[in-house]
């Protein structure tokens, strides 16, 4: 890969990281309801799962997983269960009295859990890396080389990922701090456990 190649698919990252999707909106809510600290844990927790979805591409297992329906079915439906389950948590969560909980150890890694989990029960992330990485390869890329550029490409989507979204949940973080009022954290919950079931609506229907 020239450089003149890798810096068009940089480039190219930093778009797709910023344009509107089910990760970006999950940051972005649970930002606003737990804060910054919390929203930059969820993004940990997703940039593990692109650790995973950019192994899986570079050894092959994602091309295995587009070739099997009922395997790419089963991982939608087993990530559109679990946005099911986020959305039924804070619906519970908008009867509760305001409280900020603090990020201690325990809720550090339900979040970072939860952005994992969010990441590679998203099938779709694997085939978007099959169908986008090979753009940027030059021809005739094979074995060793296709792999060791593919994690390549994986880790610099990844660092995209992580500016983009750790300034999504900065800003939602802030913006919650000042506008955190009882009635306001009631429909937030609200609305969000309104996101996470058209996610995983989207999920099963895309």
């Amino acid at each position: 890969m020239t450089l003149e190649v890798y810096l068009a698919f940089v480039l190219s990252s930093f778009i797709l990281a910023l344009a509107p999707g089910p990760d970006n909106l999950f940051v972005l809510a649970q930002s606003a309801l737990y804060g910054v600290k919390a929203g930059i844990l969820v993004v940990v927790g997703l940039c593990l799962g692109l650790v995973v979805q950019t192994i899986c591409a570079a050894v092959g297992l994602a091309a295995v997983v587009a070739a099997l329906p009922p395997l790419f079915w089963a991982i939608k439906l087993a990530g559109a269960i679990y946005l099911l389950y986020l959305a039924y948590m804070a619906f519970k969560h908008a009867k509760d009295e305001l409280s900020r909980p603090q990020v201690s150890k325990s809720t550090a890694f339900r979040l970072v859990r939860r952005g994992f989990i969010m990441n590679i029960t998203n099938p779709k992330v694997q085939i978007f890396f099959l169908a986008f990485f090979p753009q940027f390869v030059a021809p005739g890329t094979v074995g060793v080389a296709l792999a060791g550029q593919m994690i390549i490409q994986g880790l610099t989507f990844m660092l995209a990922t992580v500016v983009v979204f750790v300034a999504v949940a900065a800003g939602a973080g802030m913006l919650s701090d000042k506008l955190m009022q009882p009635k306001f954290y009631k429909w937030l919950n609200y609305g969000s456990a309104v996101l996470f079931v058209l996610l995983a609506i989207a999920a099963i229907c895309a």
